[in-house]
């Protein structure tokens, strides 16, 4: 999963493929994030990388620049709360971390390093540190 990509190119330069245009009425996340996948990644913000996160969107991509950021602030805040883009890594599937065991080593790194962790994160950190 840990790969250098260009950050100039966007999830669907990346991923080599366009979502189909939806068929009715799109909600406002998912427009969100369609719009998100057209962003140059290296241009995401801690809120849009929590967005597609959370919706389980380019993480081969997202979750790497996600721990770069985790590193220097472990509680980057998106639009959320203290934390919320943690929040949003560490709750991703034990799939994605059996897929992808170092970025999952980065994670508890940056998990043993915090200090103290926020009552509102404390679930998320045991349930990752379970898997």
């Amino acid at each position: 999963m840990t790969r250098l990509v260009n950050r100039d190119r966007s999830l669907e330069e990346l991923e080599r493929g366009r979502w189909p245009a939806p068929s009715g009425g799109e909600t406002r996340l998912m427009a969100a994030v369609r719009g998100l996948r057209c962003k140059p990644i290296g241009g995401l913000t801690v809120e849009d990388m929590r967005l597609l996160i959370r919706q389980d969107v380019g993480l081969a991509y997202l979750l790497p620049l996600a721990v770069e950021v985790l590193r220097v602030d472990p509680l980057a805040e998106g639009d959320m709360y203290e934390g919320d883009l943690l929040a949003a890594v560490l709750t991703r599937s034990a799939e994605v971390w059996r897929e992808a065991p170092e970025v999952g080593r980065d994670v508890r790194l940056v998990v043993s390093e915090l200090a103290d962790v926020p009552p509102a994160l404390k679930r998320e950190v045991e349930g990752f540190l379970a898997l």
